[in-house]
């Protein structure tokens, strides 16, 4: 299944060795809307590594998580052989968490750390760590999620449309680039790749 959404045209994979620290976003471009752009700029600021995927426009096919395998591509190969850990960028819509960021995967010590300063820059949103609070589907907690797959597993960071600078609140935005809250985020993510020491 992965193997065919990468042979679809104008499907681009994106791979970028860095440090040890890496950055995924494979639910990119018009699926999750921004989240590959979120990856992609705080890795380039914070000098980590990148794997995206990056669905066209007028395109939008989601393959489960762990579906998404390294057997099936060498870049998404080299990169999990190459990082430490990871924060996967997922976007997510549900009804009652339009404020809430979630972080789910195994490595609970590097989530702690992603949320402390997710909640320093963001704070009229929520982030939650306690895995009991995130729904099932978003808990990041498949060991065959490639967000558990580096040597130090990682972190699934869900989220909402809102601070991606999607949905009505935004509808007028006429700034350049991110929306506030998404510049934040993205600051934060740079900060939180820097920092890290396991």
């Amino acid at each position: 299944m992965f193997d065919e959404l990468l042979a679809h045209p104008g499907v681009e994979e994106v791979s970028e060795l860095g440090s040890t620290f890496g950055f995924m976003a494979y639910h990119g471009g018009s699926l999750e809307e921004v989240t590959d752009v979120v990856a992609r700029e705080a890795a380039a600021r914070s000098g980590a590594s990148l794997y995206a995927v990056v669905q066209p426009p007028d395109f939008r096919w989601h393959i489960p998580s762990t579906a998404v395998r390294p057997e099936h591509s060498s870049a998404l190969t080299a990169f999990l052989d190459h990082v430490d850990v990871v924060v996967t960028v997922h976007g997510y819509g549900r009804q009652d968490f339009w404020t809430t960021l979630l972080l789910g995967g195994h490595n609970r010590v590097l989530a702690d750390h992603v949320a402390g300063h997710l909640r320093s820059v963001l704070p009229e949103y929520t982030v939650v760590t306690d895995l009991a609070e995130i729904p099932q589907a978003l808990r990041g907690l498949h060991p065959e999620n490639p967000v558990n797959l580096p040597r130090g597993g990682g972190v699934q960071l869900e989220l909402p449309p809102r601070v991606r600078g999607l949905g009505p609140r935004w509808a007028s935005w006429e700034g350049d680039g991110f929306v506030p809250p998404a510049a934040a985020l993205v600051d934060a993510l740079a900060h939180v790749a820097r920092s890290w020491a396991p």
